[in-house]
């Protein structure tokens, strides 16, 4: 919700600063003041919370005694076993086949010993050989203990059994006992003599002693729990730690923890007998299966080689060839032979089109020296020597043209019988060229369509390609998977017959002597540390969420502004609306503090004999209009004329303060429905008037920049020396701002305890969009405590009996309340 309000907040002054005559800011904002940590708001909120501190701290110690108070400690019994695979092939000089030293082939064959440790076969073999079906407790003064094998009875039971149940037994005398127990939500109680077997909702159940049972027994309640084959398998499960101690040497840790330390000494014992006993069997059992595996894919993977061949072969005859990727390649290369000759018919063609050209234009070279091969280089790559000779003709004779022209005209027999001659032979060259153009094209067409054949058949060779690979694929995998499982086979027929378990001991069981949790100075340790964090957390969330101004220290290194002073708390009594109080109690901290504020702003303005000062704030409610009240008071009683212009036209409070009515004011005053004379309203001090709000109009901003505003003021001016006003919040509208630009000195009221920190930074940027150098702050509404952020305040403690305030004398409780609030 802050960083939402800070938001608005921003973009209201941001809209309100752009509505004015200010140039906008553009480039980034300057880093703020008083950004980073605040030491001092942090080692106060540190002091307040120090008994919080101290009394969370007490509480983690004591959750630590509690916790090891009602924990029941867990016992721990562990073995150590070396599990080899002993091998007599290497002997025969096979080699360990099937075996592998390698690491990480021992941890996989470590897992899989203790999966069969953890198994329900191992757990089942537990069952038979353990006394696990039933549980005995005797209940003590906190807690409950197990009697694993000294319980001083035994209970035998057959039928429809209740698992899982809770029965609680108490002897009456040496011969009679009552059970007690709840079933489908009712508690049922029986009462049966030892060694008489009764029955309970169809079980048989025959409670007897056993070389433990005394007259002492009467003293104790017990209970026992029939479990079920879930509830054993869940109890082990949860228990029993399997973990791999030294993949190299094949060493495997096995431990088991519960509450009773000679039961779990007894189950890790047991754990150890039955495993070898199920290695043995396991060992050949899955020998044999593995065999029958081997047999039967070996078989399936027959099958599915055989089809896969006939598949393969079916491809060969249908596409008449073994290689289709050899095909691929020669077909490519006819293909860019094809092009090549595709290309010298196109350049042969375009080269007779050039000839004919030249023909018509008859830009033969007219040289006799140079031959029209040379001329023409091109022409050799024709291969034609009958147009050779026409061009060589007609070069000749374009040739002796020339050299007839010089000397006669063109219209003598001589020139027009080479004309002629000319004529003739370009006929015949056309008729060439043609000839020769239309071969070329024929031979250009046939290389087209034997160049699209091979075309079409390359696009049909990925294809075979694909289904060569396909049918290639299955068949090389079951080669391999038949020759692998043939390989598998051999290996393992060797490797059984020359492999047997070895199983040894290294550390048997133990009997634990110290329990391995709760361990009681790492509980204290938590429990310590668990307070001082709780402490320290505390400490921060109170400081984050310390977002007010508490203190005019705060105040001054978060804004630029002068602080013009510091206005305490009034205690004297509860207002719901602001007053004027100055009058009333003229010696007291509050009136004092105020006339500190005049004399401040005195020697801000001391050459201006007349000058108007606005009041405003961020938001409604931090005392704005109080001050002004308040400081206009103290003015007016230092002999100056005084007015306050209340013109928060949409929230007036003005005339409230002083009790009068709002029917007329400033509003009226700029539409120009009454007079200032008529609107100006007297108080209980003779120099200090006011100007209420008037009726909310609908435009408050828009009358504000009328001209008619401005001649109220220089009509006030007449009058007054100082025009006192109350402007709307600049966190919420433009008005404040408008009027701020007129004042002499702009005033911000910041409430302590009630502003938020982020106002002040509003403060810096309103400064700067403005360019209000002159802008002052008040701390208004601060305890005496907190007046500068020192232990003392402004208006106790400081010239005993000066004011009328009166300190009350405070007992030792409050005083200690106080000092850590």
């Amino acid at each position: 919700m802050a960083v939402n309000e800070n938001a608005e907040l921003e973009e209201l002054i941001r809209n309100a600063t752009s509505g004015g005559v200010s140039t906008p800011i553009t480039e980034s904002e300057p880093t703020e003041e008083g950004d980073g940590l605040d030491f001092d708001t942090l080692l106060l909120v540190a002091r307040r919370s120090l008994l919080w501190l101290v009394l969370l701290i007490g509480l983690g110690l004591t959750g630590s005694w509690l916790f090891l108070r009602y924990t029941k400690p867990v016992y721990r019994s562990s073995s150590i076993l070396k599990i080899d695979e002993r091998t007599e092939a290497g002997a025969l000089g096979l080699g360990t086949l099937g075996l592998s030293s390698d690491n990480q082939q021992s941890i996989n064959s470590l897992s899989g010993e203790i999966e069969l440790i953890k198994s329900n076969i191992i757990y089942r073999r537990l069952r038979d050989s353990l006394d696990l079906n039933v549980n005995y407790y005797v209940e003590g003064t906190v807690l409950e203990s197990e009697l694993y094998g000294i319980s001083p009875f035994r209970v035998e039971y057959q039928g429809s059994i209740l698992y899982n149940i809770k029965f609680n037994l108490k002897f009456i005398n040496s011969r009679r006992f009552q059970i007690s127990f709840i079933l489908n939500g009712q508690e049922q109680k029986i009462e049966n003599n030892i060694n008489t077997l009764f029955d309970i909702n169809g079980m048989k159940l025959l409670v007897q002693p056993t070389r433990l049972f005394g007259r002492n027994v009467i003293d104790n309640n017990y209970h026992f729990i029939i479990n079920d084959e879930a509830a054993i398998n869940g109890y082990l499960d949860q228990n029993l730690l399997v973990e791999i101690i030294n993949p190299s040497a094949n060493t495997i840790r096995i431990s088991f923890q519960e509450f009773n330390p000679v039961k779990a000494r007894a189950i890790i014992n047991k754990i150890d007998t039955v495993y070898l006993q199920e290695k043995l069997v396991q060992k050949r059992a899955a020998s044999a299966q593995t065999l029958r595996f081997l047999d039967q894919q070996l078989n399936e993977n027959r099958r599915n080689l055989q089809g896969a061949e006939e598949n393969l072969q079916n491809f060969v005859r249908r596409t008449k060839t073994y290689d289709v990727r050899s095909n691929v390649a020669e077909v490519k290369g006819k293909v860019e032979t094809l092009e090549e000759a595709r290309i010298s018919l196109v350049e042969k063609l375009q080269l007779l089109s050039d000839l004919e050209g030249m023909v018509e234009r008859e830009s033969l070279t007219p040289r006799e020296d140079i031959t029209i091969k040379e001329s023409i280089p091109g022409l050799s790559t024709l291969g034609d020597a009958q147009l050779t000779q026409q061009l060589g003709e007609l070069n000749a004779l374009l040739f002796d043209l020339r050299r007839v022209e010089r000397s006669n005209r063109e219209t003598t027999e001589a020139v027009q019988s080479r004309l002629d001659k000319i004529e003739y032979i370009k006929s015949n060259i056309r008729r060439t060229l043609l000839q020769r153009q239309r071969q070329l094209r024929n031979d250009l067409t046939k290389l087209i369509r034997k160049s699209e054949s091979l075309d079409a058949e390359l696009q049909r060779l990925p294809e075979r390609a694909t289904e060569e690979d396909r049918l290639k694929r299955p068949l090389t995998q079951y080669i391999n998977t038949y020759t692998m499982l043939m390989a598998k086979k051999a290996d393992f027929n060797i490797a059984i017959a020359g492999t047997t378990p070895d199983f040894q001991i290294l550390s048997p069981a133990s009997m634990p002597t110290a329990p391995i949790s709760p361990v009681r100075l790492m509980v204290y340790a938590i429990g310590l540390a668990s307070g001082i964090v709780l402490g320290l957390g505390l400490i921060a969330v109170r400081y984050l969420m310390h977002n007010t101004v508490t203190n005019v220290r705060e105040l001054e290194r978060a804004t630029t502004a002068s602080v013009l002073g510091v206005i305490p708390t009034y205690d004297k009594e509860k207002m719901a609306i602001s007053k004027l109080v100055v009058d009333k109690n003229p010696k007291s901290a509050i009136s004092e503090s105020i006339r500190s504020i005049r004399t401040n702003l005195d020697f801000i303005s001391s050459s201006k004999k007349k000058r108007m000062i606005s009041v405003t704030s961020t938001v409604s409610g931090e005392g704005k209009t109080f001050v002004s009240v308040n400081l206009g008071g103290i003015i007016a009683l230092s002999e100056q004329r005084v007015v306050i212009l209340d013109l928060d036209m949409r929230k007036p409070k003005v005339n409230l303060a002083f009790g009068a009515d709002n029917v007329k004011g400033v509003s009226t005053i700029l539409i120009d429905k009454h007079t200032v004379l008529e609107c100006v309203q007297h108080t209980s001090i003779p120099t200090l008037d006011f100007i209420s709000a008037g009726p909310t109009p609908p435009n408050p901003s828009e009358l504000i920049l009328s001209p008619r505003f401005d001649e109220m003021l220089a009509e006030l001016h007449q009058v007054y020396d100082v025009i006192l006003i109350d402007t709307p919040p600049v966190g919420l509208v433009t008005d404040g701002i408008l009027i701020m630009r007129k004042a002499d000195i702009p005033i911000y009221i910041v409430r302590a305890n009630y502003s938020k920190k982020s106002f002040l930074k509003n403060i810096n940027k309103l400064i700067r969009a403005n360019n209000f150098t002159r802008l002052c702050t008040i701390l208004n509404d601060a305890r005496a405590t907190g007046l500068y952020g020192y232990g003392y305040g402004y208006g106790y403690g400081y010239g005993q009996g000066y004011y009328e305030d009166i300190k009350p004398v405070e007992s030792p409780l409050t005083r200690l309340r106080k000092r850590f609030s």
